[in-house]
């Protein structure tokens, strides 16, 4: 990581990896400030961690390296997947989160998150499907990063994947079709509310209300549908 400025900042809290990275999850930290999110990052006594922690103002903190297993997921799944701290590289950004004022990310910290965020899925080569936020993988315990991450900007980099926008059709499912689709996807439904939920904070955030509509079905098969050859 030549062009990006990491400050070591080392955690004891990781073990081995048992699987190849094929995931990056982002996480806000959901404490009310920076320097208590890292303090509880670093604690033996807490046994959570990330790879990184992004600092509002930008600062890249290493807590433990890409190829030890940071305890960041928790209990979770995604397209198959439950030993997710295995299979993934966590990045903590410093925000309150929704317990403690949850609030827009500075453009100093998404700044440093896209750039962080690119090194990483290019060395392992990361798909645009596999690059998920907390609430994705656990959806009936965590909101994070939240509906004010600007996912946007990273899927026009192609660090993500974007909101469908264009020829929407609604396949008029039921609710059990759309969490039929909604697992296919990678979802856990297990909780269909908080997953469906979980759905929105991602791919239709300005409306959380966990009601499957003709939007979201609509969403969601844009998503799972093949895209024409060479079109983004």
């Amino acid at each position: 990581m030549a062009d990006l400025r990491i400050i070591e900042t080392p955690s004891p809290n990781f073990d081995a990896r048992t699987a190849p990275v094929t995931m990056l999850v982002l996480h806000y930290t959901g404490m009310p400030t920076c320097a208590e999110a890292v303090a509880r990052l670093t604690d033996p006594e807490a046994k959570v961690s990330s790879h990184y922690l992004v600092a509002e103002d930008g600062q890249i903190m290493r807590l433990v390296a890409e190829d030890k297993r940071a305890w960041h997921a928790g209990k979770s799944y995604w397209r198959g997947t439950t030993d997710i701290n295995s299979a993934s590289v966590g990045i903590e950004i410093c925000n309150p989160g929704h317990e403690f004022g949850y609030r827009p990310f500075p453009e100093a910290q998404i700044d440093a998150v896209v750039p962080l965020v690119a090194e990483i899925v290019k060395r392992y080569g990361i798909t645009r499907g596999n690059i998920v936020g907390h609430s994705d993988i656990a959806p009936s315990r965590k909101q994070d990063p939240g509906e004010l991450f600007p996912w946007n900007r990273l899927a026009k980099l192609r660090l993500a994947l974007p909101r469908p926008t264009k020829s929407l059709i609604d396949p008029a499912w039921g609710d059990a079709g759309f969490l039929l689709a909604l697992e296919r996807f990678g979802y856990d439904v297990s909780d269909p509310l908080a997953a469906t939920v979980a759905f929105q904070r991602r791919f239709r955030p300005e409306l959380l209300d966990g009601t499957i509509d003709g939007e979201c079905r609509a969403i969601l098969l844009a998503l799972l549908l093949p895209k024409p050859q060479g079109e983004e």
